[in-house]
C-alpha cells in the first residue's frame, strides 16, 4: 500500500480512538487475516513488545478478536462493524452527557468566529439539524453534495429549502427552490429560520473563517440582502 494512502487511512482510524501504532497494526490485520503477534511484528517492523501491547488494546477497543490456540492469533473486526460499534457507544455516551450536564441555554446572540473548513462544515451540519421552518443557503458547488442528504431530509419534513448556486448540480435536489447566481464567488451564506446566520469565505484553505451570529439586527440586514439578490435574479431571468 502506498505510504501516503496508508498514512491517510491511519489518520482516519485515529479519529475512532486508535493510536497511530494501533491503526497501523489494525490495517495489517485487515490485509492479512489471522496473524500471530510475531507475524504482525515482522510485517509492520514494530517491536514485538509494542505489538502485543497494541493487539491487546485493539481487542479491548473492539477492533480485533483473539483466536486462542497453540499459538494465539488475531483477526480484524470489519471496518464497518468496528466503526458502527464506536458510533453506537458514542451516541449512548452523548445521551448520558446531555442528561447529566447542565444546559447552557440558547445559542449566543453575539458574533462568533469559526475557523477552518472542517469546523465550518461541522457548524453547517449542526445548524441543518435544528431547522424548524426554512433555510436559505448559498455555498460553493463542491460542498453541496456532502449536504445533499441533510437538505433532502429537510424537504421530506416539508421545510423550505432555498439554494443560491454558482451552477446547477448534476442531479437536482428535488423540492428545493434553486436560483443561479449572476456572480460566481466562494462565499458561504446560510440563514436558518430567520434567526441564525453563518457567513464567510470557503476556499478549502486552512485560513478560511466564517462568522456565526444570532443577533436580530444583523440577521435582518443579512436576510434583506439575500432577498434583494433573489429579486434581482428573478428580474433578470428573462434577459438571458
Amino acid at each position: 500500500m502506498d505510504n501516503a494512502v496508508l498514512s491517510a487511512l491511519m489518520e482516519k482510524l485515529m479519529q475512532f480512538g486508535l493510536t497511530r501504532q494501533e491503526a497501523n497494526i489494525y490495517l495489517c490485520l485487515l490485509r492479512n487475516k489471522n496473524l500471530s503477534g510475531y507475524e504482525v511484528s515482522k510485517l509492520t517492523g514494530i517491536s514485538r513488545s509494542n505489538v502485543y501491547s497494541a493487539l491487546a488494546c485493539l481487542v479491548e477497543e473492539g477492533a480485533a478478536y483473539l483466536l486462542e490456540g497453540e499459538t494465539n492469533k488475531y483477526t480484524a473486526v470489519s471496518v464497518e462493524e468496528f466503526c458502527q460499534n464506536k458510533i453506537r457507544r458514542l451516541n449512548i455516551l452523548k445521551q448520558e452527557l446531555m442528561s447529566q450536564i447542565p444546559q447552557i441555554g440558547e445559542d449566543s446572540d453575539g458574533y462568533i468566529t469559526i475557523s477552518s473548513p472542517r469546523h465550518i462544515m461541522d457548524k453547517i451540519y449542526n445548524m441543518l439539524e435544528h431547522v424548524e421552518y426554512r433555510i436559505y443557503l448559498s455555498i460553493p458547488q463542491e460542498y453541496l453534495e456532502s449536504l445533499r442528504a441533510h437538505l433532502e431530509k429537510l424537504i421530506a419534513q416539508e421545510k423550505k429549502v432555498v439554494l443560491l448556486l454558482n451552477e446547477l448540480p448534476d442531479s437536482e435536489i428535488k423540492g428545493s427552490i434553486t436560483y443561479l447566481k449572476q456572480k460566481k464567488d466562494r462565499q458561504l451564506r446560510l440563514i436558518v429560520d430567520s434567526s441564525y446566520v453563518l457567513t464567510g469565505e470557503m476556499t478549502g484553505n486552512s485560513t478560511d473563517s466564517c462568522l456565526y451570529c444570532g443577533q436580530k439586527n444583523f440577521v435582518d440586514v443579512f436576510k434583506e440582502s439575500l432577498s434583494n439578490e433573489i429579486k434581482l435574479i428573478e428580474l433578470t431571468k428573462g434577459d438571458d
